[in-house]
């Protein structure tokens, strides 16, 4: 599952963040990455060196295999889940730049600046699906890219072939693909936060019950569908806040709209499928900001922190929070 979000402040400064919905237990750690750092070659064997230095979160499986994170230019790129509608290239073709499904995230901030740059590769590009570490599957995926001037767009890679999506919304979730997601939005136009005047029925005057009416029938479930719906009209409207400090915090606040609890969703494999962290990103500033399911304090880092050559391992994504006795 998962939902991301891209939000511009008062300030014009890009907010790109997501929710990471598994039904796997992860072990989420998150780095910086420098210039010039080698990855790669355990599935194609080709190797590739960062253009520019990147702070993520990943799995430690041995290699750095990026879920989500920005780079030193503004861009923010998110893998998530696409079942149903992935699918990828087997083995490479020839005179066509293969990138594996697992380091797309790796591969794309380190070495695009900008959106537009991300979908200059829409004619080159072919992704290579791979088992990932975590279920030793080819997990089918589709990511979101969104950059410091607020551009976003959706890569989806279909047995159609690969799509490169203006992504106006700034939003993505899951299945269906975002054209889909986008003729879902119809069905929801007389929503609104303002709640509906008195109605005369006849000789009946109908008033509504209670605050919040205006917003009666948007989709309360945990589908994507409904995620991507509940997210859109709160990003919508939602209030800006006057600060950077502020705008952090309303940030973490719109994404429990989509944040899952544990046990209100099960998976086919009969493990609960949960929200087990949040981040969000300023990609004007670098800061990359951070809760996970037992703590709700916002962790803060920043890409300029690693001003070394080697990868610099920031801590464990997963932490439990102490309870002050006041």
């Amino acid at each position: 599952m998962c939902t991301a979000i891209s939000l511009v402040s008062k300030q014009n400064e890009v907010f790109f963040g997501r929710t990471m919905d598994f039904n796997y237990e992860l072990d989420l750690e998150a780095y910086i990455v420098p210039k010039n750092y080698k990855y790669g070659g355990d599935y194609l064997n080709k190797f590739y060196y960062t253009k520019y230095s990147f702070i993520c979160t990943g799995q430690p499986t041995g290699k750095l295999l990026a879920a989500d994170g920005m780079n030193e230019k503004g861009l923010g790129v998110a893998a998530l889940y696409f079942p149903g509608y992935a699918h990828f290239q087997s083995k490479p073709s020839v005179n066509k730049l293969s990138v594996t499904s697992v380091e797309l995230v790796n591969y794309l901030l380190s070495n695009c600046k900008d959106v537009e740059e991300v979908m200059s590769l829409a004619s080159v590009l072919e992704i290579i699906g791979v088992p990932d570490p975590v279920t030793n599957h080819i997990m089918p995926l589709h990511w979101i890219a969104t950059d410091k001037t607020g551009k976003s767009v959706a890569i989806e890679c279909t047995k159609n072939g690969l799509s490169i999506l203006p992504n106006p919304v700034g939003v993505l979730a899951n299945s269906p693909d975002l054209t889909w997601h986008y003729t879902n939005l119809s069905n929801y136009m007389m929503v609104s936060p303002q709640s509906p005047g008195l109605k005369e029925w006849g000789d009946l005057t109908i008033k509504a019950l209670s605050k919040g009416t205006g917003g009666y029938g948007l989709p309360g479930d945990f589908t994507s569908p409904s995620r991507f719906v509940r997210i859109t009209f709160a990003k919508k409207f939602m209030q800006l806040p006057s600060t950077r400090e502020e705008m952090i915090l309303s940030c973490f606040h719109l994404m429990k709209l989509v944040t899952i609890p544990k046990g209100l969703v099960i998976a086919n494999n009969k493990n609960p499928e949960y929200t087990q962290y949040t981040n969000f990103m300023n990609l004007n500033t670098g800061s990359y900001y951070f809760t996970s399911y037992y703590n709700n304090e916002i962790k803060c880092a920043n890409i300029k922190d690693n001003n070394t050559n080697k990868v610099l391992f920031l801590g464990k994504i997963k932490s439990r929070a102490p309870f002050k006795h006041i």
